[in-house]
């Protein structure tokens, strides 16, 4: 990552804390921005103890007994505030650009805490019988939980205070630009804003100038920085002036100081996507995938799991939904319908029978309000959505996962694609039961190029932001979109 996204994301940071409060300036707190993320992380670690001992007596003044050893509660708040931490740190959390999102950082929290202490209580296996042991461990989890809540409360309220009055402990660095005054004055900004001190400025030459201007320009910052109290160097440039710059920062390693490069232009495009290896070289990754192999273990586990248990708590329903249709109207329960899947591969996909048709060719008439191939019970189906319930077959089977983009029939698949821009991208992840899209209401036809390309948004808003808390908050709203029925049929 690079030094301005690493040390001060200005429009991201700008866009979070509102305007600059620059009547604050004369107070600096002894702390410095790069070190907030440390601080974070020791803010939840005496957190999470301070919640092990007060839990412990909250327990021992109600039932008049201590349920467990002081030493034995500081263990477990130890060991779940390390693995917190942990989980936290690998999402980016701790990051400034985050703590400043509280909403994000509540149901971060609130996810990992839970599945935290699940998991943790499993396998340390405490008694799960009515008893002293889990009570305490309960109250442990619901009085950290809190406190972990007020203290990114108050770490989002400082934060953003300390940002907009500047009041993060000076860093004192010196500027060498290419870029003409004008255009400095963002930059400047935001080293202002972060604690950064610009004790001096120096312009680089124009390119091609030869040695001897580069040499004149030595001499000057090195008989400048030797004078003055100074944390750190940055140099801005354009990296195509890169084997000019680098000899240059080589006759300025004489200094004992970290020396910083601030790309512009639009080669520095490249040098804000992460980096990876293959073998000894080095590469920039251009385009992330959606999903890590971990990920999409993980994600199939949960599928399994969720449509396992959703066939068997459902059974009932889809007995009467099939029983339904075969006294309602001639035919198989079943319909079934080649759909586009996973990078293009094509699948047959699941749906109770709701119409008195079975449409699969290169032509497909989409149902509408009136359409009088739908049957009566398909009606119903259709409006509360349990026609689509058979698709728990095709998570079972890995065709489709439980959330995801919805998929479309082949024939409509590739009008589509001609009328969306980007639409094909949609086929990164699996298709799935219900999705981002859905939630907000895009369900049912849609007879417009602006239907489609509202939908194929969402779904790769998705893409881009896909989490396991995610695809929670998508299973737990599906249900009320269905009881709303927007769009529905």
């Amino acid at each position: 990552m690079n030094f301005v996204n690493r040390h001060f994301p200005d429009r991201e940071l700008a866009d979070r804390i509102g305007p600059l409060l620059p009547a604050a300036r004369q107070h600096k707190w002894p702390l410095r921005y790069d070190a907030v993320e440390h601080v974070a992380v020791c803010a939840d670690i005496a957190t999470i103890l301070v919640g092990g001992v007060v839990s412990t007596f909250l327990f021992q003044a109600r039932n008049g007994r201590a349920a467990a050893e002081l030493s034995d509660m500081i263990g477990l708040a130890l060991l779940t505030a390390a693995c917190l931490v942990c989980l936290l740190k690998t999402q980016g959390l701790y990051r400034p650009v985050e703590l400043l999102v509280l909403r994000n950082q509540i149901s971060a929290v609130c996810m990992a805490w839970a599945s935290l202490l699940i998991f943790l209580w499993a396998v340390s296996g405490l008694d799960v019988r009515p008893g002293p042991p889990l009570e305490a461990a309960l109250v442990f989890g619901v009085v950290a939980l809190g406190l972990l809540m007020a203290e990114r409360w108050a770490v989002k309220a400082l934060l953003g205070r300390g940002l907009s009055g500047r009041k993060f402990a000076n860093t004192n660095i010196v500027l060498i630009s290419d870029q003409p005054p004008s255009k400095n004055v963002g930059l400047s900004e935001t080293l202002s804003m972060h604690g950064y001190c610009i004790k001096g400025r120096f312009s680089l030459p124009p390119l091609g100038l030869g040695p001897a201007c580069r040499k004149r320009l030595r001499t000057r910052v090195i008989d400048y920085i030797r004078n003055c109290q100074l944390d750190q160097v940055v140099v801005e440039a354009d990296p195509e002036r890169w084997p000019e710059l680098r000899a240059f920062v080589a006759e300025l390693r004489v200094l004992p100081f970290p020396i910083m490069f601030v790309p512009v232009g639009t080669t520095s495009e490249l040098l804000r996507h992460p980096t990876r290896r293959l073998g000894s070289a080095v590469c920039v990754e251009l385009q992330r995938g959606p999903l890590t192999p971990l990920q999409c273990a993980t994600k199939r586990v949960i599928d399994l799991i969720g449509g396992s248990l959703a066939l068997v708590m459902l059974a009932p329903l889809l007995a009467l939904a099939a029983i339904a249709i075969k006294l309602d109207s001639p035919g198989p329960v079943f319909f079934r319908q080649q759909r586009c899947g996973f990078n293009g591969r094509s699948f047959l996909i699941r749906k109770f029978r709701t119409m008195h048709v079975l449409e699969d060719g290169p032509v497909i008439l989409q149902a509408n309000h009136m359409d009088q191939r739908v049957t009566r019970v398909g009606r119903w189906l259709r409006r509360t959505s349990v026609d689509e319930l058979p698709q728990l077959l095709n998570v079972l089977d890995g065709s489709m996962s439980l959330i995801g983009p919805r998929p479309h029939a082949l024939a409509h698949d590739g009008k589509f694609d001609k009328l969306v821009r980007n639409y094909a991208l949609r086929r990164r992840v699996k298709p799935g039961l219900t999705g981002w899209a859905q939630v907000h209401g895009c369900r049912g036809p849609t007879p417009t190029a602006v239907m489609v390309e509202t939908r194929v948004q969402y779904d790769l808003w998705y893409i881009d932001n896909w989490s396991l808390r995610l695809d929670l908050a998508i299973l737990l709203r599906t249900p009320l979109e269905v009881l709303r029925a927007r769009n529905a049929y």
